[in-house]
C-alpha cells in the first residue's frame, strides 16, 4: 500500500543547487526511517543521506558539507538538499522509507545531471 515520489531532478551547471523532494503516502510516515542513495550507470548504488525517525543523520564522505537532509513529518515528505554540485553527482536519486520489520519502499528515482 505504501507509495513514494520523488521529485526535483533536472539539469544544473557545476556550482548549482537543487532540491529533492520525497513524498510518502499510505503508511504511518514518522515511524520510518528515510534514506537517499544514488545510482550512476556503471556504478553501484550508494547510500547518500539517512536520517533516522528519530532525526539522527548521516551523510556518506562525498556529499558532507554540501548536502543537507530533512524530513517534514507534518507532511509525509522529506527532502534533500543539494549545493555546490559538481560533474560527480551526477546519478539517479532514489528515496528509501524503511523500517524493519514493518516496511521498506522505494520510490521510481529522479535524475539529477551536473553538466556545463
Amino acid at each position: 500500500q505504501g507509495r513514494i515520489v520523488e521529485s526535483g531532478g533536472g539539469l544544473v551547471q557545476p556550482g548549482g543547487s537543487l532540491r529533492l523532494s520525497c513524498a510518502a503516502s499510505g503508511m504511518i510516515f514518522d515511524i520510518y526511517d528515510l534514506g537517499w542513495h544514488r545510482q550512476a550507470p556503471g556504478k553501484p548504488r550508494e547510500l547518500v543521506a539517512y536520517i533516522t525517525r528519530t532525526g539522527s543523520i548521516t551523510y556518506a564522505d562525498s556529499v558532507k558539507g554540501r548536502f543537507t537532509i530533512s524530513r517534514d513529518n507534518a507532511n509525509d515528505t522529506g527532502y534533500l538538499q543539494m549545493n555546490r554540485l559538481i560533474s560527480d553527482d551526477t546519478a539517479r536519486y532514489y528515496c528509501n522509507v524503511v523500517r524493519e520489520r514493518r516496511g521498506n519502499y522505494w520510490g521510481q528515482g529522479t535524475q539529477v545531471t551536473v553538466s556545463s
